[in-house]
């Protein structure tokens, strides 16, 4: 039998609805936006997979999409070096999302190959009638434990923000220590989450210290996390962090740079955590000589797709990292991938991050993900284990070509509600 070879390679942008979750940046807008990747074959297989959805990772999608006719979905050396071949001119590297640090091209392809390479992996899992885990070398755990991710936020969206007719959500504020609490004790309530991360870089830090230690007290069993998104200066850090020992599993990303998470590290017995100084391989070796990080949060989305993921699994063993995965507000495709990925990596002992609490849609078929005392069961169909729901992704494209968002900005989102706001980084 012959390996699938791609016929046809579909990007659909879609826009979904998302609450307005304060961070370091400003506000959630109404409007996340994502692309579904389908790669048709001749084998009459589709394999399927997600990325950001701004105009700059869109262009380079669309770019990268014709250089893929012919490809064997099983040879991902090839993948890589079409990709890399399709993006030598006219690369977009500006404005593609902020969670990656500094822009490059190495980081540009790697976010490319990875939706592709997604694809490739649900298309393989198909043809032989495997799932991605076991095609990544077996699954090591059949459920994967996941974090409740809190946030602060608003009721409802600034007037003027959304159109006419756009649902509020039923969660309510939540803007100090026992709104926190709350969100927590539905999120448990819910999923039975088995540890718990707040959104910082909001409110001043000694203000977060007192909902963590709400937390703590509501929860005396859960391990907990703070993630201030950069957000205080090293000397804050330096200052804050000795409160928070004995109260945290890790604080994440405090101060901007490996540079300074070094100096706060020095300071401090909390492991610090990174999805922001650490995002490529090239960043490793002055994570590694200076000490700055104990944890790496891992996304496959921009680290370059599953294999580079185990591959920095591999390294993060190497130095005596542990490791976690991050999430930003991703659909059904990403989170049976991130599953995966997490069912074939041993080494990964952290509860991975999910938004899927806040999602109120999707574009994949109801009933394959399914949560269960905090963890999300290994999808069972072969490939990612989950389909497409067609009038879904209709819909939800007509919304991206309706809502006019096409990148994200918390910035000026925040500004619809406070026309002084000003992003200030570090704030704190």
């Amino acid at each position: 039998m012959s390996s699938p070879k791609v016929t046809d390679v579909v990007v659909t942008p879609v826009a979904v609805m998302d609450p307005p979750l304060l961070n370091a940046s400003g506000v959630h807008q109404p409007y996340q936006l994502r692309a579904v990747i389908e790669l048709h074959t001749d084998a009459g297989i589709t394999g399927l997979g997600e990325a950001y959805g701004d105009d700059p990772t869109l262009a380079n999608l669309r770019a990268a999409a014709p250089f893929l006719l012919g490809l064997d979905v099983f040879d991902l050396n090839a993948l890589t070096r079409r990709v890399e071949g399709a993006l030598v001119d006219g690369i977009r590297t500006e404005g593609l999302t902020e969670l990656i640090g500094v822009s490059s091209r190495e980081k540009s392809v790697a976010q490319t190959v990875a939706a592709f390479e997604v694809a490739c992996y649900d298309a393989q899992g198909k043809a032989t009638g495997l799932r991605v885990c076991d095609l990544l070398g077996g699954a090591v755990r059949e459920a994967v434990p996941y974090s409740a991710y809190l946030f602060y936020r608003w009721a409802a969206h600034p007037e003027g923000a959304v159109p006419t007719g756009y649902p509020v959500d039923d969660w309510g504020g939540a803007l100090e220590p026992g709104g926190i609490v709350a969100q927590a004790r539905r999120m448990v309530a819910a999923y039975g989450f088995r540890s718990l991360k707040l959104k910082g870089g909001v409110f001043p830090p000694e203000a977060e210290a007192e909902a963590i230690a709400a937390l703590r007290e509501a929860f005396p069993d859960h391990p907990l996390r703070l993630d201030p998104n950069a957000n205080w200066s090293v000397a804050t850090a330096v200052r804050v962090a000795p409160r928070l020992e004995g109260l945290l599993e890790y604080l994440e990303d405090p101060t901007p740079g490996n540079p300074g998470m070094a100096q706060v590290a020095r300071a401090t017995s909390l492991p610090l955590a990174t999805n922001m100084s650490v995002t490529s391989f090239a960043e490793i070796p002055e994570a590694a000589a200076l000490g700055s990080v104990s944890v790496v949060l891992s996304d496959h989305h921009y680290w370059g797709g599953l294999r580079a993921s185990q591959r920095l699994a591999g390294i993060c063993e190497t130095f005596g990292w542990g490791m976690s995965m991050h999430s930003n507000t991703h659909l059904g495709i990403s989170l049976a991938a991130m599953t995966h990925l997490a069912a074939a990596t041993p080494s990964l002992g952290y509860a991975c991050d999910t938004h899927s609490p806040w999602q109120r849609e999707d574009v994949v078929q109801p009933g394959a993900l399914v949560w269960s005392q905090g963890s999300l069961a290994v999808p069972a169909a072969p490939g990612l284990g989950v389909e497409l729901d067609r009038g879904a992704l209709a819909r939800l494209h007509r919304q991206y070509l309706d809502c006019g968002v096409r990148r994200r900005d918390d910035h000026a989102a925040m500004l619809l509600a406070d026309p002084s706001w000003t992003r200030q980084a570090p704030r704190f």
